[in-house]
């Protein structure tokens, strides 16, 4: 069926279609009775209005929309960061359209072609390693971005993260605190920047103990909770099998506790909290960030540069913290 249109409702009323723009618009100078007589066959017809077409013929290019742009809204950290851009979005009146990527550059490209096609005003992303210079042309056309979790390579823009490398330092610390020397370093794909960060917090550790990587210890590339279960059985069939491990993201946290046994002589200390990580037995000790003061901040900053904020870009880097539950010291020889 044909959409209708403004002149549709025109011609139902028995008005004038500039009569039904001002009706709709809640301008002065339209009795109640058109007003009703517009409002009624708004109704019978399920007209709406285009809001997009409105704001571009009054020479007002915001739509009251922005992007959001993650690697995958499945993963529990991304969807409450998206939840908290909505928050913030919803208080300023602005609708918030997502997408995800699975880090692939060009479904990031199809995305966010998607969103500046429907004039966004703005764009929060969580970048994927490839190049960023096709969003050169919607920025000079006003569009604004902030990158959140991740920099994005050639693209000055305010950007949100975390000290991963730091975080990591101190969880694999952790587990050598504990008397662990054999600690398995388990991550996603490495070209991701908080893959790498996390695995040079690993090294950090290891080399302020005089330990040198093991690079059988490594498994690097790590998509899933089954990629992570069958990582740990490759890890647990070596001759010299550990007796820590380090994961770095909580569904790689949680294909792991799903391979261990109960209970398991194997210390853990996993990168990202989740619900229920406290109820497991034992209670997993993790290095949290938070995931929804990323979103507000990365909200805050996009909608500031909306407002028409020109400073210079920001690099805003936000703290993690060690939780101590008790599985890094499984099997330690101290504590």
């Amino acid at each position: 069926m044909k959409r209708p249109t403004m002149k549709d409702v025109a011609r139902a009323a028995g008005v004038s279609p500039m009569t039904v723009s001002r009706a709709v618009s809640g301008e002065p100078g339209v009795s109640p009775d058109t007003a009703a007589r517009v409002e009624q066959a708004i109704r019978q017809l399920g007209y709406q209005r285009n809001d997009n077409a409105r704001n571009l013929r009054q020479k007002n290019l915001r739509t009251s929309t922005i992007g959001l742009v993650v690697d995958d809204l499945a993963n529990p950290f991304y969807a409450l960061m998206a939840r908290s851009v909505e928050d913030e979005a919803h208080r300023r009146g602005f609708l918030v359209l997502v997408g995800s990527t699975n880090d692939e550059p060009r479904r990031e490209r199809e995305v966010i072609a998607a969103f500046t096609a429907r004039q966004v005003d703005g764009l929060i992303l969580v970048p994927t390693n490839g190049g960023h210079g096709f969003l050169k042309q919607p920025m000079e056309g006003g569009t604004c971005v902030v990158c959140v979790d991740r920099p994005a390579k050639g693209l000055a823009v305010d950007t949100v993260t975390v000290d991963n490398r730091a975080g990591a330092e101190r969880a694999v610390s952790h587990l050598l605190g504990h008397g662990h020397t054999r600690i398995a370093y388990l991550g996603d794909r490495f070209d991701i920047w908080t893959q790498r960060e996390r695995h040079a917090g690993y090294l950090d550790a290891l080399a302020s103990h005089g330990i040198a990587e093991d690079p059988a210890l490594v498994r690097h590339g790590l998509r899933s909770q089954s990629d992570a279960a069958a990582a740990l059985a490759e890890l647990r069939a070596l001759p010299g099998p550990p007796t820590a491990l380090f994961t770095t993201n909580d569904l790689i946290s949680i294909g792991v506790m799903d391979g261990l046994g109960r209970p398991d002589p194997v210390a853990l200390v996993g990168f990202d909290d989740f619900p229920l990580a406290d109820r497991l037995s034992p209670p997993l000790s993790v290095v949290s960030q938070d995931p929804v003061a990323l979103g507000a901040t990365a909200a805050n900053l996009l909608f500031s540069r909306i407002d028409g904020d020109l400073s210079a870009p920001r690099s805003v880097v936000l703290l993690t913290r060690l939780i101590v539950r008790g599985s890094g010291s499984v099997g330690g020889v101290r504590g």
